[in-house]
């Protein structure tokens, strides 16, 4: 029996780098796909399937309301605009011409990333603060929380935080700041899972909005996303992400979501139009957040870490390859083999390495983060039964010892 993707004419790959949008991000369970099955033989009102799903996130993540997004990019941009307008429509139909509103986002130069081009969408100036010494290998420093006050003005719309392991300052600190000028903390936690207590973390840290990735970790439609926070700017993201062709008087939103009482009239479609999220990628998500919670976190682990030993037994030694497990429940619940190439004993460098598994029939893909210096990255999250085996066979063979 076929598959879809032969039907196409696409050949599947392995996926050993993780849940990457280019590669199609993870791999959903059963259940989750039978629920977008189901789901897409019914009509129902989105603003209300949406406000039920603010009430499952809230659940989640501690936040006020909660609203499925097309990915975490999406959630960036909806609350960018959110935090730019509030709940004034006549704003709202102007983005992104942001002429004489609070247009200025602060971001630390560290945070910087390819992302924020869904924040610059908006149409907001982003101003940097801090010098990233400890990237640049000039020094210690980074950015600092006294730099976030300096920056801080009255058209100030929002501070954007990205939020990684190694990120400086705190949340905790940069939220201080910013909530004693009456501004509000957007956190980018897109890749923040596992562990699932991120869910929380960061709504207790103080953060006003949080915008996860629904395709990576959590396991559910790769074009979704969560984002949670204060109720307001939830509604005024919903605003202006939401199909807006209807009559003022027969629009009747659910309260929950959307407070009529607080609109002078509805707004035009809004600029987060173009980020539409279905009815199948709603309950799409929202089932597989439900299993994400419920989920073992040590069950989940271990089977992480059975796919990386077999692959460490299939690629066995290899002269000129330091292969060690990387294991460290305390920085992260995702265990990694690592691959240093010795490029004068291999005769070739990592980056060859990559692109021949890549190359290889199936494609394999790993994680070339670290090939500058040598290193070739597998993960689990995204392989299947048999996979590890694969993997590590086929770095045997270009390698040259089989």
């Amino acid at each position: 029996m076929t598959h879809v993707y032969e039907r196409l004419g696409i050949k599947p790959i392995i996926n050993a780098l993780g849940p990457a949008t280019r590669l199609s991000g993870s791999i959903m369970p059963t259940q989750v796909a039978d629920a977008m099955r189901e789901a897409s033989q019914y009509c129902v009102d989105i603003a209300s399937l949406q406000a039920r799903a603010s009430q499952l996130i809230s659940q989640h993540t501690g936040a006020e309301a909660g609203y499925v997004t097309s990915g975490a990019a999406a959630g960036l941009l909806l609350g960018t605009a959110a935090s730019v307008t509030g709940l004034d429509p006549s704003l709202m139909n102007r983005l992104p011409d942001t002429t004489g509103m609070k247009r200025r986002v602060v971001m630390a130069r560290s945070h910087r990333n390819f992302y924020d081009h869904a924040v610059r969408s908006v149409g907001i100036d982003l101003v940097e603060i801090g010098i990233a010494d400890r990237y640049s290998g000039a020094g210690v420093r980074d950015a600092e929380p006294w730099e976030y006050a300096a920056a801080i003005d009255d058209n100030t719309a929002a501070v954007v935080y990205v939020a990684y392991a190694h990120t400086v300052p705190d949340l905790p600190a940069v939220v201080a700041v910013a909530h004693a000028a009456g501004v509000p903390v957007i956190v980018d936690a897109a890749g923040q899972l596992p562990p699932a207590s991120n869910l929380r973390r960061f709504i207790e840290e103080g953060a006003d909005l949080v915008a996860f990735s629904g395709g990576k970790a959590i396991r559910g439609p790769q074009a979704s996303g969560i984002l949670c926070g204060r109720r307001d700017l939830i509604e005024a993201a919903a605003l202006q992400h939401l199909d807006m062709d209807i009559l003022w008087d027969q629009w009747n939103p659910p309260i929950e979501l959307i407070d009529k009482r607080h609109l002078p009239g509805a707004p035009h479609h809004g600029i987060g139009r173009p980020c539409k999220v279905g009815k199948e990628e709603i309950v799409g998500l929202l089932t597989a957040l439900e299993l994400f919670v419920e989920q073992d976190p040590d069950a989940r682990r271990a089977a992480w870490l059975d796919m990386m030993k077999n692959l460490m037994d299939a690629a066995g030694e290899i002269p000129g390859v330091e292969i060690k497990l990387v294991n460290d429940p305390k920085r992260s619940e995702i265990p990694l083999v690592h691959a240093q190439i010795d490029e004068d004993i291999c005769g070739m460098t990592a980056l060859d390495v990559i692109r021949q598994l890549q190359d290889s029939e199936p494609s394999i893909q790993a994680n070339p983060t670290n090939v500058r210096e040598g290193g070739v990255g597998f993960g689990p999250m995204c392989l299947k039964e048999g996979e590890p085996e694969i993997v590590g066979h086929r770095l045997r063979e270009i390698l040259g010892t089989v």
